[in-house]
């Protein structure tokens, strides 16, 4: 009998269900002013927008309208993942390096096989006005290549051209100094052809940092087939071992990141100053990783990142080291107040 019942149950909420499913009305927007209305009801609902400006060259300009900043659904990048994307700081007014990151953008591009509607100098100065348009003077300026909208084809030989876009989102950061805990990621890594291009698909990226979390942990270490250290899920990862050598991956397999090749013009430094042995680019097992008195991570927004515990072990005697903490002064000293070359100011209006 109670079985009976179990199943008269389960049908019945089969039913209701099914019931309830007809009952559900989708509203169909009768206008575009409605639709705006309803978007701008959206965004006047916070308290501060994260976004303030945004570049599309599918409107050919800059937008400062938050319920506007969006992007064709048949663009490739959307639905497809071929696009490519790279970002830029903005801190105290100025842009860190966004040169070289434009660069890389561009060689991402390439590889991809996108050809960007703009030159170097164009992208350069759509990047500058977007950011003295948003008024932001700390925050990151990201932006976006696609092989652009036209259908939902594989192929994009039939979309009319290529879109580029940009957003400035306004975000505070700090110096890190407090230490955080990682894992080595299950998840597989990227092949070096697309980990090695800055490009949009980051499911590998998204799965690794929620695998690490579903554990307690910051984020996680990506090691490669042979059993070295590649990287982490969108940062490069650092050492330092007992002879005060700092020791970074290989890049033949992971993306050179822009604020790692930064960080290895500015770290002999310390070797100069006698408090790092010497600098070195090279493979690293996980055991000697492991055996390191210091690591961290290095990327664009954090610049540096304390790392304290590994695979519930601790990195060192477990906390914030001396000389990664003289590494990242280095960084944020250079961010603020480095040569022309790595800091161009936002000509605000």
């Amino acid at each position: 009998m109670a079985a009976s019942n179990s199943s008269f149950d389960q049908t019945s909420a089969v039913a209701a269900e099914a019931k309830n499913g007809e009952d559900f009305s989708v509203h169909v927007f009768s206008s575009s002013a409605e639709l705006l209305e309803k978007l701008h009801e959206k965004w006047n609902s916070v308290k501060q927008q994260p976004y303030p400006a945004m570049y599309s060259s599918v409107y050919g300009g800059i937008i400062l309208d938050p319920a506007m900043m969006v992007i064709p659904m048949d663009d490739h990048m959307v639905h497809r993942g071929h696009g490519v994307f790279d970002t830029a700081i903005i801190f105290d007014g100025y842009l860190y390096e966004l040169d070289v990151h434009i660069n890389r953008f561009l060689r991402s591009a390439s590889k991809a096989r996108i050809a960007s509607p703009f030159t170097f100098s164009e992208l350069k100065s759509i990047l500058i006005q977007l950011s003295a348009a948003s008024k932001c003077r700390k925050g990151t300026l990201r932006y976006w290549l696609s092989a652009g909208p036209g259908n939902f084809l594989l192929s994009p030989a039939k979309c009319p051209t290529s879109a580029f876009y940009a957003v400035v989102i306004d975000e505070d950061f700090t110096q890190c100094k407090e230490g955080v805990k990682v894992i080595t990621s299950a998840i597989p890594m990227k092949s070096p052809l697309f980990a090695t291009m800055k490009n949009v698909n980051y499911l590998p990226n998204v799965l690794s940092v929620m695998e690490a979390e579903d554990k307690g942990a910051f984020s996680s270490i990506w090691v490669d087939e042979k059993g070295y250290i590649a990287e982490g899920p969108n940062v490069n990862v650092a050492f330092i071992n007992s002879d005060k050598e700092l020791i970074l991956p290989s890049f033949d397999k992971i993306l050179s990141g822009c604020t790692a090749m930064r960080f290895l013009q500015l770290a002999p430094k310390l070797v100069e100053q006698g408090r790092l042995k010497c600098v070195k680019i090279t493979d690293i097992t996980v055991e000697e990783a492991k055996e390191s008195t210091e690591m961290m991570y290095v990327g664009s927004t954090l610049p540096l990142l304390p790392i304290i515990m590994w695979d519930e072990k601790p990195i060192g005697n477990g906390e914030v080291g001396e000389l990664t903490m003289a590494l990242s002064d280095l960084l944020w000293e250079d961010m603020a107040a480095g040569p022309e070359s790595q800091r161009i100011p936002v000509p605000y209006a």
